[in-house]
C-alpha cells in the first residue's frame, strides 16, 4: 500500500512536470515561428494544462478502467469550476469580460449538456449505470471540439496579433522540440504509473475506480489549472484565471473524452447522475455569477468552494 502511494506521488509529479515542459516547449516553438500570443494562449497553453487529464484518461481506458477515465474528466471539471474558481475569487474578485460571459462560458455549458446527454443514452432512464460512451459519441464530441477550435481561431484573427510582453527570452527551436519530446515521455510514464497504482490502491481499499477518478485522479491532474488560476487572480489577471478554467473544461469534455471514446468505448459503472449533473450545475453557477456586474465576488467564490467540499463529503460518506 505504501509503495503504491509513493508511485502515485511520483506519477503525479512526472505528469505535472511533463505538462509544464510540453507547454513551455510548444509555446517557445510557436513564438519562434511568430504565431500570435493569443493563439498560443487559447490553444497550446489550454491543451498543455489539460495534458495530464488527456494522458491519464487514455491510459485508464486502455488499461480497462473506463470509470477512472470518465471520473477523471467529470471530477476535473467539478474541481475546476468549484474549487479553482472559488479559491481564485476568494483571493481576489474575478472580473469577467462581457465577451467571455456571452460567448465563452456558454460554450462550456453546451459541452457539459452534450456530455450529460451522451451519458444518459437517449434519456431512457435517469440512471447512467451501465450506459456506454461509444465511438459514435466520441465522434460527436470531437466535432464539438473542432467547432470550438474554429471559434477560437476566428476570435484570434479578429483580435489581431498581440505584442509579446518580452518577459520571456526566445527559446531556440531545437530546445523547444526537445522539451516537447521530454514532456510527452514524462506524461506517458507518469500516467501509467499513476493509473496503475491508483487502481491497486482502490482495489485494496474497496473503493471503486469511479470514486478514485472523481477525487484523487481528478485533483492530481487539475493541479496545473489550480496553480495557474490562483496565481493569475493574485496578480489581478482574472481573465487568464477564468479563461484557463473554461478552456480546460471544454478541452476535457470534447477532446479528451471524445478521443478516449473513439480509441476505446467506455462503459459507465461507478459514475452517477449526481456527478454528471453537478459538473453541469457548477459551470452554470459560474455563468450566473458572472452576470452580476460581470464579476465573481469573494462570497460567491466561498459558496463555490463550500459546494465542492460538500460534494467531497458526500462522496466519502457513500464509500
Amino acid at each position: 500500500m505504501l509503495l503504491n502511494a509513493l508511485f502515485i506521488i511520483i506519477g503525479v509529479a512526472l505528469v505535472l512536470w511533463g505538462a509544464d515542459r510540453l507547454t513551455e516547449g510548444a509555446a517557445g516553438v510557436a513564438r519562434k515561428m511568430r504565431v500570435p500570443e493569443i493563439v498560443i494562449g487559447l490553444t497550446i497553453v489550454a491543451a498543455g494544462t489539460s495534458a495530464p487529464e488527456l494522458f491519464v484518461s487514455l491510459v485508464s481506458a486502455l488499461k480497462g478502467t473506463p470509470d477512472m477515465a470518465v471520473g477523471n474528466v467529470i471530477g476535473s471539471n467539478i474541481f475546476n469550476s468549484l474549487l479553482i474558481v472559488g479559491c481564485a475569487a476568494m483571493v481576489a474578485p474575478m472580473t469577467i469580460s462581457k465577451n467571455t460571459v456571452v460567448k465563452d462560458i456558454p460554450f462550456a455549458v453546451a459541452a457539459s449538456v452534450l456530455m450529460l446527454v451522451i451519458c444518459m443514452d437517449g434519456w431512457q432512464s435517469l440512471s447512467i449505470l451501465g450506459n456506454t460512451i461509444s465511438r459514435l459519441d466520441g465522434c460527436w464530441l470531437l466535432l464539438g471540439f473542432a467547432a470550438f477550435m474554429y471559434y477560437t481561431f476566428s476570435v484570434a484573427r479578429q483580435g489581431g496579433v498581440v505584442e509579446e510582453s518580452g518577459e520571456k527570452e526566445e527559446m531556440p527551436v531545437w530546445k523547444g522540440l526537445l522539451w516537447v519530446v521530454v514532456g510527452l515521455a514524462c506524461l506517458v510514464v507518469g500516467s501509467n504509473l499513476f493509473v496503475g497504482s491508483a487502481s491497486l490502491v482502490a482495489t485494496e481499499l474497496g473503493v471503486s475506480d469511479g470514486v478514485i477518478g472523481l477525487t484523487i485522479v481528478a485533483g492530481g491532474t487539475s493541479l496545473p489549472e489550480l496553480a495557474t488560476s490562483v496565481v493569475a487572480a493574485r496578480k489581478g489577471q482574472s481573465a487568464i484565471a477564468i479563461g484557463n478554467v473554461i478552456g480546460s473544461n471544454v478541452f476535457n469534455i470534447l477532446l479528451i473524452l471524445g478521443l478516449t471514446a473513439v480509441i476505446s468505448p467506455m462503459q459507465i459503472g461507478g459514475i452517477t447522475t449526481v456527478d454528471v449533473s453537478l459538473m453541469l450545475i457548477s459551470v452554470v453557477l459560474i455563468w450566473l455569477f458572472s452576470y452580476t456586474k460581470f464579476t465573481v465576488e469573494r462570497w460567491e467564490g466561498a459558496l463555490l468552494t463550500a459546494l465542492f467540499l460538500g460534494y467531497m463529503g458526500w462522496l466519502l460518506y457513500n464509500l
